[in-house]
């Protein structure tokens, strides 16, 4: 019974480390069963996957929009001076911070405007499979939106896809990145 679980600590996690690695566990897979709950109940709302990516895209721009606050208060990070920085700390410090992995930053095109980001291991997935009748569904869609919101509150304009997908039967989860422009702010006449 899932209720029991949160109420029953083992004697061996009294001591306080132990005791939040129990909790960061069980609050990621808490977090992965609800998210599946949340597709899974996409896929019952709107026609065909397409749809349902475009909605997992448009939540995932509005949590990162308001995320990019939460991580720059928490983390502590400068501000980036360019595309190779930005990557670097979106792979060590925000994806290791909100999900608990640590991409690798590779396959830079050569202008340094686009590049990967490879997860070993992609936590949205964990007890998940694609059924035939959603070969088209980009599942983990929710996090290109994350990125691409959050990049946009720091004026970055980039595009995030997904290029390989572990639930598709690649060996690694691949998001591709590609730097689009620099938002320029625009502050209303008389507040210069």
């Amino acid at each position: 019974m899932l209720v029991s679980c949160c109420y029953e600590i083992p004697i061996f996690l009294s001591k306080k480390k132990n005791f939040k690695t129990y909790i960061a566990l069980f609050n990621s897979e808490l977090f992965t069963l609800t998210y599946g709950a949340l597709v899974t109940q996409l896929c019952k709302d709107y026609e065909n996957d397409e749809e349902v990516n475009k909605q997992l895209d448009k939540m995932g721009y509005n949590i990162g929009v308001r995320l990019i606050e939460d991580f720059l208060a928490r983390s502590s990070v400068g501000r980036c001076h360019d595309f190779r920085e930005t990557a670097d700390v979106i792979a060590k410090v925000a994806f290791k911070m909100y999900l608990g992995v640590t991409p690798s930053v590779t396959n830079w095109n050569p202008a340094g405007d686009e590049f990967s980001l490879i997860l070993e291991s992609n936590p949205l997935v964990d007890f998940v499979e694609l059924p035939d009748n959603h070969s088209n569904l980009v599942y983990s869609s929710l996090l290109c939106g994350v990125l691409r919101g959050a990049l946009e509150m720091v004026q970055m304009a980039v595009d995030v896809r997904f290029a390989q997908d572990t639930l598709r039967g690649d060996s690694v989860t691949e998001i591709r990145m590609k730097f689009i422009k620099r938002i320029e702010e625009n502050l209303p006449a008389g507040d210069e």
